[in-house]
């Protein structure tokens, strides 16, 4: 589990559902997204990363308020095929309601923080269509930088952005 000044990060499961659900199948929350996602693609998702915790160590991890113990997203590292290389991406979704009060920014920062504390990746990377500007802003806002863009066929445009260890150990100091 990681924890920040405000948040619980620890691995999502299927009690998760219906917080997750919540944000998923939200058209607004998805629409940088082919479609939302319908009950079978939400439990298909938290398997996912289920799987992803048995296989590499990490995965999207749920996102809980300290407060009040409710689940408002997900964020963490997934492999991700960008632009033909599989790499680590940082991903992240908050419900829509607790949007623009830094919580995505919060949960990325601490998941960076831990991926290089507890991983060998010397650059991590987050990805987004070009539309997502509210992705764009929370991936600056971890000290990521916009180092390509390309076009796709499900995005159109896909804008990618990254830090390496490297800049990460030189913010900290």
């Amino acid at each position: 589990m990681i924890e920040t000044e405000r948040l619980l990060i620890r691995e999502m499961n299927q009690d998760d559902f219906d917080a997750l659900y919540e944000i998923f199948s939200d058209a607004e929350t998805m629409s940088h997204y082919p479609s939302p996602f319908d009950d079978e693609k939400v439990r298909s998702w938290i398997n996912w990363n289920i799987e992803n915790y048995r296989k590499y160590g990490f995965g999207l991890w749920s996102v809980v308020l300290k407060e009040s113990g409710k689940v408002i997203g997900d964020c963490g590292v997934t492999m991700q095929n960008i632009d033909g290389d599989i790499l680590p991406e940082i991903g992240y979704h908050i419900n829509r309601n607790y949007w623009r009060k830094g919580y995505g920014s919060e949960a990325a920062e601490a998941v960076k923080d831990w991926m290089f504390e507890n991983t060998d990746f010397d650059i991590l990377y987050s990805y987004m269509k070009y539309t997502n500007i509210a992705s764009a802003a929370v991936a600056e806002s971890v000290g990521m930088t916009k180092i390509k863009e390309f076009p796709d066929n499900k995005n159109g445009m896909t804008y990618v952005y990254s830090i390496s260890r490297a800049q990460w150990e030189s913010g900290r100091s």
